[in-house]
Parts: structure tokens; sequence; C-alpha cells
């Protein structure tokens, strides 16, 4: 294993943890060199097993016995090993400028994203959901991880929803985002919900909208469950999906409440939608 003590907070290896941010990470410019973070043993080691590229380890010196094989198992992209810089609790806090309580983090490098056309051909997907400008990437990772433990094929995310491979949203999914195939429904706001609900029609899908109004149906409704292929369409906190989006969609659909409540928050209903409607 290829251990490099770090000596130097200013080493430019180490830039991935603590210096670029989110945005950098990504490098919308020219994706095929964007990077995300995992964080955690666990997570890491869904992601590797999903076939993510590491490029480097930082990590306490207390985990390095215990990551060993997981590290020497998973390569680099030229076959060598991945570097693995450690350090003592201290200097990493002052490096990432929190502690790694989980202990590890991995930089690897960022996918690249199917079309929707592709992804759900390749998973022969009956029902997928869709999220429609989520802001809160404790939101995303939740739902992401109702999504793989109650069977949803495939999610889909508008071009406003926040990316499900930021830090966070990997770390609250528990991994899953690796697990659950995914991809962008468009890039720019030009590119949904019109041209997006078009292509999931094409695709053979019928869509629920998840909203409550005057002409919506039950979850429990029989047409909707008993579609061959079915969308569901969750939107943003607060707002709800856009009124063009539900006008658009073939359904719209509630979860009744009671004691006078009138919504869940977005990652609770996925989590009820994907439970009845998966089926």
């Amino acid at each position: 294993m290829n251990v490099i003590e770090v000596e130097t907070l200013e080493d430019e290896r180490l830039a991935v943890f603590a210096r670029l941010t989110e945005a950098q990470l990504r490098n919308r410019l020219e994706p095929e060199k964007g990077i995300f973070i995992a964080e955690s043993p666990k997570v890491i080691r869904r992601a590797l097993d999903a076939g993510m590229q590491p490029l480097s380890y930082l990590m306490e010196h207390k985990w390095l016995d215990e990551v060993r094989e997981m590290v020497e198992a998973h390569p680099a992209e030229d076959g060598g090993e991945v570097p693995v810089f450690t350090g003592s609790r201290e200097v990493l806090a002052q490096l990432t400028g929190f502690e790694l309580t989980r202990g590890v983090l991995c930089a690897m490098r960022r996918p690249q994203l199917p079309s929707v056309e592709e992804l759900l051909a390749q998973t022969n997907a009956r029902r997928v959901a869709v999220l429609e400008g989520i802001v809160d990437h404790t939101n995303v990772g939740a739902m992401f991880r109702s999504a793989a433990a109650l069977g949803v094929d495939a999610v889909l995310v508008t071009p406003t929803c926040c990316d499900p491979l930021y830090r966070r949203a990997v770390r609250v999914s528990m991994g899953t985002v690796f697990q659950v195939p995914w991809t962008r429904i468009g890039e720019s706001v030009h590119d949904w919900p019109d041209a997006g609900l078009e292509r999931l029609h094409a695709c053979g899908f019928k869509t629920a909208a998840m909203a409550l109004s005057d002409n919506s149906v039950s979850i429990k409704d029989e047409a909707v469950n008993a579609e061959e292929k079915l969308a569901i369409v969750l939107g943003t906190e607060g707002d709800g999906l856009s009124p063009r989006t539900i006008a658009q969609c073939d359904y719209t659909v509630r979860i009744p409440m009671r004691h006078g409540v009138d919504s869940l928050n977005v990652a609770a209903a996925s989590a009820v939608a994907f439970y009845q409607l998966v089926g």
C-alpha cells in the first residue's frame, strides 16, 4: 500500500480533500475529469463494488490496517497503487476543517452518465423516480436510500436538482447512490418539464405527479398501481412540483393524510410512494 505521511497542509495533492469546492470537483466544463468524495469505509466499499475508480485516500493512522485489503484490491487507473495520505487526527482536522469522524475519505473519478433512454433500456425499468428541483442534499441522499430499499429501478434528476454525488448526499444515502442506476434528465432548465416528460412518454412511461390537488387520486388508486411503466415525480421542498409539471403528468397522486397534516417531508413522502407504487 502506497502510504504517504501528511507533512504539509499545502501539498497540492491534498487539494481535493480541503481546498476545492464541490463545483470545482464536478468540473462541469470537462465532466470526464470530474471528481467526487466518498466518506467512510462502508460507503467507499459500496462505491468500489459498483466500479467507481479511486484516485486517492485520506485517513487517520488507525484506519490503515482495517482498509488495507480494500485499498489493495482496487488499483489506480494505470494499474499502480492508489496513494493513501495519512496523519494524526489533529493534523487532518487542520487540513479538512473538521474531524474525520468516519475515519476515511476517498477521492473518486466521477462516472460518465448514460442518457435517459440508455439507462431505462439497460435496466429494463418499470418504476422510476424523478426528482424535480430537490435542493437539500440530505433529502436526495435519503430518497436514494429509500429507492434502493424499496426496489425503484432507476432515479432521474432534473437540471435544478442538487448533485447525488455531493459528499453529504452520498453519506446520507449510505452509498446507495452507487447501487441505484441514475442519470440527469436534461442539462439546462429548458430541458424540464416539457422535453423531459416527452422523453418519458416516448419510452412508454405514464407519469404520476405526487401533489395535493382537487383532481388528485389516492396513492392506492388501482389504475395508477396497474400501470406497466410508471415514473413517480416528486417536487422540491416547500413548493412541491411546478404547476406546469403537474399539468403535463398523466396522474396527480396524493398520500391520504390524517389529523390535519397537509404534507410530508419529500424524503418521507418518497418512501411511502415507493412502497405503494413499486409493488
